[in-house]
């Protein structure tokens, strides 16, 4: 008898588990929220699980962990493509997938981040295989970060000149409204101090502040010293990877503002619009320190002991955290 020999445990984990199976199934092609025809964009890059966070949030999906879960399940292990699509009414997650998935791509995109150097906008494009052709790494600096529309088939050379007019465009623009502050005086520096900006800070709210505090050392002659400066010509502005050696500290090249007063020879990375706009735009204010508050934002300093004390804050924090 099933209760005297034990199988009853057995048994009921296996209807559980078929039961978890078809829970699984009927979700993965039962209809789906969608009231009518929707389109649907996946960013240039994104993962499965943006992609799914996404789809939830645009009401294409009830449940993106669900989603995410009978994808890694029953989705065929094909990557997802960036691009433009169109769900139908009612579209499964089974749908949905397969859409995302294969070739039904109404519009293709290709995003470049602010502060992704040439270096790595290279391999971006080369990596694209909708792209056609070969190109070499574009001028520093000479690319606008922006998420732009592809063709199939289309060569790479001629996007790489998209986004360089993208860039030029946008430089007459914002030179042609540049403000009395700004400390520099022609487009190229403004794209090499915009550049510096774009790596020093991550927070929108900060730019214009940084902005002003590398003017201010500029018109009074003080070295930079921005870190972003020494990696650029050891990565090609890619991540170090490790800390900084004071051996490249004080480095003397054509990049290294440690070892160097006024600007670097050329940008850094490719920097967008808003970091632009500040260096043309730089707030108004007598800071000439800044370092990392463990946040991802600055504390800002005057005066080189109120910075020494920022910088004692800032080690108590690292110590903290165990960085060293």
């Amino acid at each position: 008898m099933l209760g005297r020999c034990g199988c009853w445990p057995l048994l009921a984990a296996a209807l559980l588990a078929l039961a978890a199976l078809g829970w699984l199934v009927a979700g993965w092609f039962t209809a789906g929220p969608l009231k009518q025809e929707t389109a649907f964009v996946v960013p240039d890059g994104a993962s499965l699980s943006s992609v799914a966070t996404k789809l939830e949030a645009e009401g294409a999906i009830s449940n993106a962990e669900a989603f995410r879960i009978r994808a890694r399940i029953f989705g065929a292990g094909a990557p997802i493509k960036a691009g433009e699509f169109m769900f139908p009414k009612g579209a499964s997650l089974s749908r949905i997938l397969s859409i995302i998935q294969g070739d039904e791509v109404l519009r293709r995109f290709v995003t470049i981040p602010e502060g992704m150097p040439s270096i790595m906008v290279y391999e971006r494009l080369m990596a694209n295989s909708q792209l056609t052709g070969s190109i070499e790494v574009p001028a520093e600096g000479s690319i606008l970060p922006d998420t732009y529309e592809i063709e199939r088939g289309e060569s790479r050379q001629a996007v790489v000149l998209r986004m360089q007019a993208a860039m030029q465009r946008t430089l007459a623009e914002l030179w042609a409204k540049r403000s009395p502050n700004t400390a520099v005086a022609t487009p190229e520096a403004a794209l090499s101090l915009a550049a510096i900006v774009e790596k020093e800070t991550g927070k929108p709210s900060e730019r214009r502040t940084v902005a002003g505090l590398y003017s201010n050392r500029l018109r009074q002659g003080i070295m930079l010293q921005a870190d972003p400066t020494i990696i650029y010509p050891i990565t090609k502005g890619k991540p170090l990877g490790r800390r900084i050696r004071q051996s490249e500290i004080q480095a003397v090249n054509d990049y290294n503002t440690y070892s160097m007063v006024g600007l670097p020879k050329g940008p850094i990375t490719n920097p967008g619009r808003a970091s632009i706009e500040a260096v043309l735009n730089p707030a108004q204010t007598d800071v000439l320190y800044m370092v990392a508050d463990g946040t991802g934002g600055h504390l800002f300093a005057k005066t080189l002991p109120e910075h020494n004390a920022n910088v004692e804050r800032w080690f108590a924090i690292r110590k903290a955290r165990g960085d060293f």
